[in-house]
């Protein structure tokens, strides 16, 4: 019989400190070494890391009754307007929500300088915030205007939810055209100047989790620092994408939504991000451990930067096919070849922070004071959703 084992004993291991904790990086070498049953036996959890700009972010925020009550119609906090048709206080806001005075591309490229991503930077950063809310006013909440500074530390509720991070895979980005183009993959210089892409490749959660097999409905991970969850599968959640013979998806595949408390979160791990030419963003820090319950997970955790492949696509649509495909290994040692050419590789997401996520994560582990949360249904592994 094989290497079997549960949440709840790793869990026990982990309060009793006997559990064994690595980083996705270290269970590559381990299983490349030892191969997969020895990675099995030996190691409970497998921690990864990745922080990149994650443009479908927001949080929840309630900013409590006022005298007389307010029903906010619209709200806005630093200029940047939030979503208000939720309830008397509550509202949304979105991290890729300029603000309104903001020229956008009217001078292109524009700055974007400052949206909802940096609103949600400087409330985690413990910096005062305007808030401004407008009501029509109702027997029941008479008042139609509020001003005033907010702080996260007295807003009775402030949650993280975000609605697609962790994007299992991306494309690597080039530029066919003759003139340079401004997207969410970064400035792309023309004819094949430069090739982007935006993962932390061995260390990024589900390419070490490729068919879902531990990750769902109630995971606790790292999220912005502090401890969040998975809530659901995130939009554009498309798990059905061909897929190499490890399982790794070749192109965009699963993603993730994901909910914490913003109160618990650090400014290192949440960074509003201005995206020349394109608009605003917010950088997250996602971890997500990952229990070794059996060999198949050891062999899934144990995959490297060579086994990981994407697409090279042409952003500015001179060509809809692929250009072809790279692993991060070639991507990761800074130039690609493209249609015979030689391209630098840029990568949008850091694989240094991605590294200190999962090595806070293990560290949080080992000390105890983070414990898996077993899922209660795990991701979609069709397209049938």
């Amino acid at each position: 019989m094989g290497v079997v084992k549960s949440y709840e004993e790793i869990n026990e291991k982990i309060q009793q400190g006997k559990v064994v904790v690595i980083t996705a990086e270290e269970m590559t070498q381990i299983v490349k070494d030892r191969g997969t049953k020895y990675a099995a036996q030996e190691v409970d959890i497998v921690t990864t890391g990745t922080f990149a700009p994650m443009c479908s972010s927001g949080a929840f925020v309630n900013f409590g009754h006022t005298q007389p009550p307010i029903k906010a119609h619209r709200v806005w906090l630093n200029d940047v307007p939030a979503y208000a048709g939720l309830a008397a206080v509550d509202f949304y806001i979105g991290a890729t929500e300029p603000s309104v005075d903001d020229p956008l591309n009217k001078i292109h490229p524009g700055l974007f300088q400052y949206g909802g991503g940096h609103v949600i930077h400087d409330l985690v950063s413990g910096k005062p915030v305007r808030l401004k809310a407008e009501g029509y006013g109702t027997d029941c909440y008479p008042n139609r205007f509020v001003e005033k500074t907010v702080y996260l530390k007295d807003l009775p509720n402030a949650v993280l939810c975000n609605p697609r991070n962790a994007y299992q895979n991306y494309n690597c980005a080039v530029n066919l055209s003759s003139k340079t183009i401004y997207t969410y993959m970064g400035v792309l210089k023309p004819k094949l100047g430069n090739a982007n892409y935006s993962t932390s490749g061995c260390l990024s959660p589900l390419l070490n989790d490729p068919y879902y097999k531990t990750i769902g409905l109630g995971t606790r991970i790292f999220l912005g620092g502090g401890v969040g969850y998975v809530v659901w599968h995130g939009t554009q959640h498309n798990p059905g994408v061909p897929r190499n013979e490890k399982g790794v998806p070749r192109a965009p595949a699963g993603t993730l939504m994901l909910l914490g408390d913003l109160k618990q979160m650090q400014p290192r791990w949440l960074v509003g991000v201005s995206i020349l030419g394109y608009g605003c963003s917010l950088a997250v820090g996602v971890g997500i451990p990952i229990p070794i319950l059996n060999e198949e997970m050891a062999y899934y955790t144990g995959v490297g930067d060579e086994d990981i492949v994407t697409q090279v696509k042409d952003y500015s649509f001179t060509e809809t096919e692929p250009l072809g495909e790279v692993s991060y290994a070639e991507l990761k040692r800074g130039v690609i070849k493209v249609m015979g050419k030689e391209v630098p590789t840029v990568p949008l997401s850091s694989y240094i922070r991605a590294k200190e996520i999962a090595e806070s994560l293990k560290t949080w582990i080992k000390e105890g004071r983070f414990f898996l949360g077993k899922p209660q249904e795990l991701l979609p592994c069709s397209t049938e959703t």
